[in-house]
């Protein structure tokens, strides 16, 4: 007797399925390179079958990007129980390594969050909550700090692709010039990195 063509799944672990292969399709691929129908033959499933689960591509593409978006800020939440530096460092350190094992999607989608609104969108919503994170740990919510906080935002994303680019900096090297530049940008505006 032969196998069936295709693996029946719950509907989470489908979905989850589905993720996963749209984070690593949307990696080696241009959004505009898929089709739904290229995306459900990589699934082995109905192309009816993804529509079920994504109505549209632009659904597909904005739910992986959200799924790696939730996972990234699981992966840095700070822990609470660390003072405010430790935290910081820990979040940091996890951030760059996430970058690390996902280099090639890290460089899409920030080349992506000039294009797409949801992107777009996503990319404001972390860097508001990272902006959010960082302006409690210093506790000064002045217009001056948390100007040098959303710019120093900006510099760790074209630092960060620098870094995906060139390779030539330890992870660790990359930490540390971060962690120097935010302590600079806010001693300009007048506070200090958390001890």
């Amino acid at each position: 007797m032969s196998e069936p063509a295709y693996t029946r799944l719950k509907v989470d672990d489908r979905r989850r399925q589905l993720l996963d292969l749209g984070a690593d399709l949307f990696a080696r691929h241009a959004y505009d390179e898929l089709s739904m129908a290229a995306i459900a033959r990589e699934a082995g499933i109905s192309k009816g079958l993804l529509y079920h689960y994504f109505p549209s591509k632009s659904d597909y593409f904005q739910a992986t990007v959200a799924a790696a978006a939730e996972e990234l800020g699981a992966l840095t939440e700070p822990d609470p129980d660390l003072p405010p530096l430790e935290a910081l460092t820990a979040s940091l350190d996890a951030f760059l390594a996430w970058i690390e094992d996902n280099a090639v999607a890290y460089g899409k989608l920030m080349q992506g969050a000039t294009g797409a609104a949801e992107v777009r969108d996503l990319v404001a919503a972390v860097r508001d909550e990272t902006a959010r994170r960082l302006l409690e740990a210093v506790d000064d919510d002045r217009p001056a700090v948390r100007t040098a906080v959303r710019g120093w935002l900006g510099y760790m994303d074209a630092a960060c692709l620098d870094w995906v680019e060139h390779r030539d900096l330890e992870r660790e090297e990359l930490r540390n010039l971060l962690l120097g530049s935010l302590g600079g940008a806010l001693m300009a505006a007048g506070a200090k990195l958390p001890a």
